[in-house]
């Protein structure tokens, strides 16, 4: 059934690719469209101020790299959540981003749910190794 979605949604957005066919123009609209979503973030924090950035160094402790418990005591840095505002906002501008994403993977003929799913293999197969 997922396949099925990934797919399809490959298929509309390939349709939908009137006006941005060319490659130029889809890596483009792709970095415009990345660019939007960490302007939309920095709103969050500067204008809206429902979120709030406060970032330093990363204590890493050994003993929960050992234990499998990294992700817990890494930060984040975010403190506070999204208003419903900027979260609308902010999931307008990921969905544009998954539609030139889609758009790329259709142009270059590659599969983006075969691209997942070797995404998530290997992150399964190297769980807490898969550091990013």
């Amino acid at each position: 059934m997922k396949d099925i979605i990934f797919d399809d949604f490959q298929v509309i957005v390939n349709e939908s690719l009137i006006r941005h066919r060319s490659i130029l123009d889809i890596i483009t609209k792709l970095e415009e469209s990345q660019s939007k979503i960490n302007r939309a973030i920095a709103k969050s924090v500067t204008n809206c101020g429902c979120i709030k950035i406060s970032a330093e160094k990363q204590k890493i402790a050994y003993k929960d790299i050992e234990s499998g418990n990294i992700t817990k005591s890494i930060n984040s840095h975010i403190e506070g959540n999204l208003c419903e505002n900027c979260k609308e906002i902010i999931e307008k501008e990921i969905g544009h981003n998954l539609f030139y994403i889609t758009s790329l993977c259709s142009i270059l003929n590659l599969n983006l749910y075969d691209i997942f799913l070797k995404e998530y293999d290997k992150i399964n197969i190297l769980d807490k190794y898969a550091l990013r």
